[in-house]
């Protein structure tokens, strides 16, 4: 919203391309993808865009919308590759004419690192655990609506949230804690120690994904998987498979999903988070990431 900013951030792109001398560039999120394509254009060196996320400018209906828009048809224009992270963005970006069909590839999201989020043994004691930004977006108040009654049913059932409260919820998650319905350790450098102890991921979410990293993590990690039926969620899971799919903006619906899984024995439980590896081997494994980039860098060294 800030044209000197924006204006001043070009030109350090410019400077930065300049000085790197570099066969390619790769640009990730908004600004980087609208002033770094500008730069690259400007310089004549290859681009290669991957837009994470529609983000609420783009999606938003009004000026600033067709703003977002026309910078983004600006800084994709002379692009080499229109990476995008589900159908729901690739189609976004086709109607809007965002980027040509010709550049525009589907990645599988960032992909996960298999070695890194490696299966883990499956838990006896039944846990949820929330991973995310704590906002309205990602789903929060319906997370902490099925804690509270399904903890007031069954005691022994765990809810865990991380991440960093970035909206004003710090009042009533403090409240929750000492009431012992959820626990809250925060924002954590790794949440594998978390998701060992816990059954199931629940991401709410209906924030503009490109794809959601928690839950291919969760997924990898052999946990079942609650999320939303939205772009960028419903693509890290097989409905009744490897988790279950909820409406977006719907407590009951989340509660339900959860119901169902609590009603599961724990072979069944196991089996999902199994199904939910496979599916992150076969279809979102990073190195197909990687691999993707490396063939556009190739082709781009052979013209």
């Amino acid at each position: 919203m800030n044209p000197l900013q924006d204006l001043a951030l070009y030109r350090e792109y410019c400077r930065l391309v300049r000085r790197g001398k570099p066969s390619a560039v790769l640009t990730y999120t908004i600004k980087p993808n609208i002033y770094g394509g500008m730069a690259c254009a400007a310089l004549k060196v290859p681009c290669l865009a991957n837009i994470t996320g529609l983000g609420s400018a783009l999606e938003n209906p009004g000026l600033l919308g067709k703003l977002a828009a026309f910078l983004y048809r600006m800084g994709l224009n002379k692009d080499a590759v229109v990476f995008v992270q589900n159908p729901s963005n690739r189609d976004f970006v086709l109607n809007r004419r965002l980027a040509k069909e010709e550049q525009v590839r589907l990645l599988p999201g960032s992909g996960v690192n298999l070695e890194h989020f490696a299966l883990l043994p499956f838990p006896e004691e039944t846990g949820f655990l929330f991973i995310s930004r704590v906002m309205k977006e990602k789903g929060i108040e319906e997370f902490l609506d099925a804690a509270k009654k399904l903890k007031a049913e069954q005691p022994q059932l765990t809810f865990t949230i991380l991440g960093a409260c970035e909206e004003d919820y710090a009042g009533q998650l403090a409240g929750l804690v000492h009431s012992g319905v959820i626990e809250y350790p925060g924002k954590v450098p790794d949440t594998r120690p978390y998701l060992e102890k816990a059954q199931c991921q629940v991401h709410p979410s209906f924030y503009s994904e490109g794809m959601s990293n928690v839950c291919l993590e969760a997924a990898a990690s052999g946990r079942a998987v609650i999320t939303t039926d939205h772009p960028g969620c419903r693509e890290a899971v097989i409905d009744g498979v490897s988790g279950y799919l909820v409406k977006p903006r719907d407590a009951a619906s989340l509660e339900n999903a959860m119901r169902a899984f609590l009603a599961l024995s724990h072979e069944e439980r196991k089996a999902m988070g199994l199904a939910g590896r496979k599916h992150m081997e076969e279809h979102f494994d990073r190195r197909i990431v990687v691999g993707e980039y490396l063939e556009m860098i190739r082709r781009l060294q052979k013209r």
